[in-house]
């Protein structure tokens, strides 16, 4: 092995979302399920979904943190 092409820890492949979406491309291809393609790949946008909702939540906390350290040092330095 040489040093050049250590692994450090890399995790990467498939996570449990993905593998659920590919198994039910599968059902829907070979016909078992008929469900709609908006279920079938619901793995994928409800996961996007819960995240894009993670993000904006952190984002408005950052906002409404920094408004009111911003409202409260101009009350302390009587502005």
């Amino acid at each position: 092995m040489d040093k050049g092409s250590s692994n450090k820890g890399a995790a990467g492949g498939v996570g449990f979302c993905g593998l659920l979406t590919i198994a039910f491309i599968v059902l829907k291809l070979t016909g078992v399920i008929a469900w709609s393609w908006w279920w079938v790949l619901s793995p994928i946008w409800i996961t996007a979904a819960i995240t894009v909702g993670i993000l904006l939540i952190m984002l408005i906390t950052l906002i409404v943190v920094a408004v009111a350290k911003t409202a409260n040092e101009n009350k302390r330095n009587g502005r």
